[in-house]
Formats: C-alpha cells, structure tokens, sequence
C-alpha cells in the first residue's frame, strides 16, 4: 500500500472510531506522554526518561493512571488515541511506541460493553456480531485444560500435550509462577489463534489470578470481570470492569513488582497520585484499551502494523 491511501485508511479507521463513541456521549481527552508516574505491571517494561534533573519519569505505557485521575475529578465517559512507550516490544504486531485508543465508561457493565464493541468493530472492520465466550469454555475447548479448576501441575501437562516447550528452570517456579506462565502460554499459542474467525471473539471470566486491575465476580469470586477482543486469532481489545478499592489496587501494584523483583527487573515506583484518586471519588464501570495499529492492520488484510503506519521505531 502506498503512503497515501495508507494514511487514507487510518484517518478513516480513526474518524469511525471518533463518531461512534461521540455519539455514545464520550469525551475525547489528551493526558501526558511524560509523568512522575508509572502504572506498574509485571510484564511491561516502561520508558525512563532524563529531563536533566534527578526526578525519574515515564513516558507512558498506557494513558490508564493519568485518564483514571480524571475519572475521579468527575470526566465522564471519555477515549483517548494516545501515543504508548514500552521497552524491548518489536515484532510484526508490537513496537516500542504504538497507538492506543482507550476509553472509560463510567457505569456500564460488560454486557454493555459487549454492545459498544460490536457497534465499533462493525464501524472499523465490517464485522456482524461478536461471540461471548468464557475462558472455561474457550481452554477446554482448544486446550484441554480448564484454568479456573486446574492447578500448575494439570496446566503443565495440558502445555506438554499442545507439543509446547517450558521453560529451563520451570520446576524452581513458585506455584502461582508455574501457573500463571502455563496459562499465558496456552492463551497466546494454543487459544487465541482459534479466535475470532467467525465475527469477534470477546473472551471473558477470566481466572481471579489474571484479574490485573479487574473487580471480581461477586457471584464467583474465583473468576474476574476481565475480558480481551480477538478478530482472526490478533488480541485487539483488553479491558474489564474496574476494580475502585485503593486498598485492592495497591496490593496488585505491590504483587506486579514483586513479580518484577523475582525476575531481575527493577521494582516501580507506586503510582502516589492515582492511588489517592481511588476510592469514593473513582466510578465503578468498564475500561478498555484497543490496539489502533492493529486494527488498521486488519482493516487492510496486511500481515504487519509496520504496513500501515508512516513510521516504526526502526525508521523513525
């Protein structure tokens, strides 16, 4: 594709975008590129950049914390096209710096969510429908395995059956280490490929140890309000109902760096400012974070995000 009608499609893809959440009641907002603070996670690695004095600042991995702060100042519905950082990210579908569009719905629901999903995909990628299904369903299905009753043991043995290779050192895991690397390792090898060839895939009732910053199902604690998009086996869309609890928030803040510490990396500062704007002030609803290049990617059947952008990182 030449730069033109490259640059023709993503401005289309954007203002289709745009028009849907305006029309739902979104605000769109630009928040910093550069902060003091960083939202910790454990397999992000941020940006750190000098200013040319002794404070450490980030440039962004996501826009979550700072957007997040302005939820608690009373926002509203708002969506954000934001320029993301992350270090050592570069293959067909990654690199260094990237768009995002994220959005937070003060409110809503996951059904309701759903809803705003299919309306944006039909707007961008033609797409009719989207399929809801759990990762119950989805892992015993494609791998064998049902990650909210099996252990690392039973997650292992379902990774071996795949003819999927574990790490050196695996056995000297913790437990939930094991687990968790098993679980990663079936969604991104052996599930998510299977996804979303019909019409969009929203896989959802993710298990409690993969809530990230997810509230829990306080029908079943086990499962969190967690969900990721899928079209054509590419993860498009992460998102899930928001958990308010600063108390909550912090203690998976502190074991995202403790993650960080047992692998080598450097442990994240706590994000002071976003954590004293949880609490009564925070709206409980639904955040979500959909990867832009990818879906222009789709949206012109290329096999790479390097395809449709002017620049990457190792062009630029």
């Amino acid at each position: 594709m030449s730069v033109r009608p490259m640059l023709e499609q993503r401005a289309g893809v954007r203002a289709a975008l745009r028009d849907c959440l305006d029309r739902q009641g979104f605000i769109e907002v630009d928040t910093p590129v550069l902060s003091r603070e960083v939202l910790p996670e454990a397999h992000i690695e941020p940006i750190i950049v000098s200013a040319g004095d002794d404070v450490a600042r980030f440039l962004q991995a996501s826009p979550e914390a700072l957007m997040k702060r302005l939820l608690a100042a009373g926002a509203g519905a708002i969506y954000q096209f934001a320029r993301c950082f992350r270090a050592g990210e570069r293959s067909p579908r990654h690199d260094t710096e990237f768009v995002m569009l994220e959005w937070y719905q003060p409110g809503a629901t996951l059904a309701e969510t759903a809803v705003l999903l299919e309306q944006l995909l039909a707007r961008s990628l033609g797409t009719s429908g989207l399929e809801r299904i759990s990762c119950t369903t989805a892992f015993k299905q494609f791998a064998g395995a049902d990650p909210v009753a099996a252990n690392a043991d039973e997650l292992a043995a379902a990774v071996e059956r795949q003819g999927l290779q574990l790490p050196q050192g695996f056995g000297g895991l913790t437990e939930s280490a094991r687990w968790s690397l098993c679980f990663n390792l079936l969604l991104s090898e052996v599930v998510a490929p299977q996804l979303g060839h019909q019409q969009p895939a929203m896989l959802e009732s993710w298990p409690a140890a993969e809530a990230a910053f997810a509230r829990l199902d306080r029908q079943d604690p086990r499962l969190a309000r967690r969900f990721e998009v899928f079209v054509s086996g590419v993860e498009l869309v992460n998102g899930w109902e928001e958990e308010p609890s600063p108390a909550i928030l912090r203690s998976r803040i502190e074991a995202a760096n403790a993650i960080r510490e047992v692998d080598g990396r450097r442990v994240l500062p706590l994000p002071s400012k976003l954590l004293a704007a949880h609490g009564d002030r925070m709206p409980a609803g639904v955040g979500a974070a959909l990867g832009f290049d990818r879906l222009v990617m789709l949206a012109a059947g290329s096999e790479s995000i390097d395809q449709v952008r002017g620049f990457s990182s190792a062009d630029a």
